[in-house]
């Protein structure tokens, strides 16, 4: 079994507890009592690349990667899903955490299968040595003893210069597409799990994405916010958004969804 805490463990209150293959039964209620125990929202997952949070994760920041490369800036992207209730937006806490180990993570999985990686602006940051709040620039700069992010000309250019060289005419996205864009895919990614048996329940998925993740409380959560926007407008967004994607493929609506959507049934 595997006890996933969250960073940091004595504040963060989710505890994903993972399970095996030839996970016995006693061993996996008594880790659930144990968290319960200690103060944790104890919530069970399969064994997969990321777990539920992280492999969610995965699919919100490349969300995020795409709409930035073709228009929008990270302090726009920052601010429209701090707006829509996020603690903070996915620039300001890479920052925080530090570039360099979703580099270290890329740079794995590039040696393991060299087709499957796809360059990101991120490691261009990370190649001059830009790793966030510690080194005093990641996707911003930072004044010495203030974690305020500065939007930082420097990296205005170097996403401009890798839209040119990937081909991208920039333009003018609302906050609305970003939220759109990026909260669907968490929804998106958590059906798959959901279809996978990685995950029990959509409530699991939520309580991961509000106790580990500073998902808006008042939201629900990524499943209870695509139920309420409607599963049927969920997945035609997603259609439009890889209608107009250089991967088409990563917007491909989770069957669970198309059929929820069709049935009208809830997610449970």
């Amino acid at each position: 079994i595997g006890l996933h805490f969250f960073s940091p463990a004595n504040v963060m209150k989710l505890l994903e507890i993972v399970r095996g293959e030839k996970t016995a039964k006693d061993v996996l209620a008594t880790c659930i009592d144990m968290g319960k125990k200690i103060g944790k929202k104890p919530v069970v997952s399969g064994v997969c690349d990321g777990f539920i949070g992280n492999r969610m994760l995965y699919a919100y920041r490349d969300a995020a990667d795409e709409v930035m490369l073709q228009g929008a800036a990270p302090s726009q992207i920052d601010r429209a899903l701090e707006n829509f209730g996020f603690a903070m937006g996915p620039y300001r806490v890479g920052d925080l955490a530090g570039l360099d180990i979703g580099w270290a993570i890329r740079k794995r999985k590039k040696e393991v299968d060299p087709k499957a990686y796809e360059e990101v602006v991120a490691d261009r940051l990370c190649e001059a040595g830009r790793f966030g709040q510690k080194t005093g620039a990641g996707w911003y700069r930072y004044v010495a003893g203030d974690r305020k992010p500065q939007v930082d000309p420097e990296v205005e250019k170097l996403i401009e210069t890798f839209r040119q060289e990937k081909g991208v005419a920039p333009r003018k996205i609302s906050d609305q597409e970003i939220v759109e864009r990026c909260v669907y895919a968490l929804a998106n990614e958590g059906a798959k799990i959901l279809e996978e048996g990685i995950a029990l329940r959509a409530s699991d998925i939520d309580i991961v994405y509000l106790n580990g993740y500073g998902f808006p409380l008042h939201r629900g959560g990524p499943m209870h916010y695509a139920q309420q926007a409607g599963l049927f407008n969920v997945v035609r967004a997603l259609g439009q958004f890889g209608a107009g994607s250089a991967r088409p493929g990563a917007w491909q609506a989770a069957a669970l969804l198309e059929k929820h959507a069709q049935s009208g049934e809830a997610l449970k």
